[in-house]
């Protein structure tokens, strides 16, 4: 398939990982972009948006969990500027969160996967997802599955309700709108969290993963134990994830959905990476850079019943590679590195160690929740591509380590 874009000589293993993955490993239409030393030094673009339809420059499509991280940046921002504290009571900014034992809970137990919310025992109405009100309502109103703070577990799609939530308490601003006018607009970027509908005709439609013949463990507990947290999960969730197409559907890409709803590119990815890369880059001070990239939860995730590594608000490196198959998928990046994948495959990331900012989007998923041989070959020709090397754990290490 047609491969458009630049990319300097240095990164030609990225570049030939890309045509590798269009010719071999599935992809079907995807972007890639690489920022070193805040200059774009890979973009790449190719495959079909749809069928017949190329991938162009501006495709944007929608990234799933690479989300959180523009979730947790707004965060970030907030707590960079004074005006949120990550060590505080949730209850000081949404007063009404303090139900069923919360009270205790941190603002850091939110964007760690510690608050013990990843679920709604309640059947949620059709089309919930798109009620902000309702969601956090019924939020502030349910009962943990766990003491907060004690134990992590993903919170794959309550986290933007959670953390939004407290964005929009503390900025009088929705979180869409905080992103929008605090990141998107001044960084120039093609990245929507609420997309306006002049852009879906520029949408590459998301094409579902092929049946596994070896499904991840959270699937299998979701689809075998009914009253399990990963079948809440899926289940529960107003139609979203059971309606075929549903997320894909205009008023799924028009709703300021924090955890899974962003649509964009590479760049856009790449690009709101770009100053975290740089020190913080006006978003926020080189101290809150460091506190991002801290780990701040890390070992068997009570919902994925995989090792993850969290900071507050992103995913850190993580290696599965021993694990069955099925459970195989991690993040391989440096142990400066933080960032977001997307469910399916796509990767944001930044490594302020390496000044280097990284993205990669695509239309056909993966079976996995983690990030898939096609985005981790990128990521590894990227590093290979700076004098990187991998040693014990898969984390890379720079040439000086």
């Amino acid at each position: 398939m047609t491969v458009q874009g630049t990319c300097d000589p240095r990164f030609s293993q990225v570049a030939e990982e890309f045509d590798r993955n269009l010719a071999l490993r599935g992809e079907v239409g995807a972007s890639v972009c690489v920022v070193l030393d805040g200059e774009v030094v890979v973009d790449l673009w190719g495959g079909e948006a749809a069928p017949g339809v190329p991938w162009l420059h501006d495709t944007i499509g929608h990234v799933w969990s690479c989300t959180k991280g523009a979730t947790a940046l707004c965060a970030h921002m907030l707590s960079a500027r004074g005006e949120l504290d990550l060590d505080a009571p949730v209850t000081r900014y949404w007063p009404e969160y303090g139900t069923h034992g919360k009270g205790p809970t941190l603002v850091r137990h939110l964007l760690s996967h510690q608050a013990g919310l990843p679920a709604l025992r309640e059947p949620l109405p059709d089309g919930a997802f798109y009620d902000w009100k309702l969601m956090a309502d019924r939020l502030a109103g349910e009962q943990p599955f766990w003491e907060p703070g004690t134990r992590h577990g993903y919170h794959a799609l309550t986290f933007g309700y959670l953390v939004g939530e407290v964005v929009r308490r503390v900025s009088g601003r929705s979180l869409g709108t905080f992103f929008r006018e605090e990141v998107a607009e001044p960084l120039g970027l093609d990245f929507w969290l609420g997309l306006p509908e002049e852009h879906e005709g520029r949408v590459a439609p998301t094409i579902p993963a092929d049946p596994p013949t070896d499904p991840p463990t959270f699937y299998v507990k979701a689809f075998t134990d009914p009253g399990s947290i990963p079948a809440l999960l899926l289940a529960n969730q107003g139609g979203y994830m059971t309606t075929p197409g549903e997320s894909d559907s205009r008023e799924a890409h028009a709703a300021e959905f924090g955890a899974v709803g962003a649509v964009t590119n590479a760049r856009g990815l790449a690009g709101m990476y770009r100053p975290l890369s740089l020190g913080g880059g006006g978003l926020v001070t080189e101290e809150q850079v460091a506190v991002m990239g801290l780990t701040a939860s890390a070992g068997t995730d009570a919902v994925l019943a995989v090792p993850t590594r969290f900071s507050t608000g992103f995913m850190k490196a993580a290696d599965n590679r021993y694990l069955p198959p099925a459970d195989s998928e991690g993040a391989l990046l440096s142990a400066t590195a933080f960032g977001h994948a997307g469910m399916g495959g796509s990767l944001g990331f930044c490594d302020p160690a390496a000044r280097l900012a990284f993205g990669y989007t695509m239309n056909k998923q993966g079976i996995g929740l983690g990030v898939n041989p096609r985005g981790q070959a990128l990521t590894d020709a990227t590093y290979l591509s700076l004098g990187y090397r991998q040693a014990h754990g898969g984390i890379w290490y720079a040439p000086r380590d």
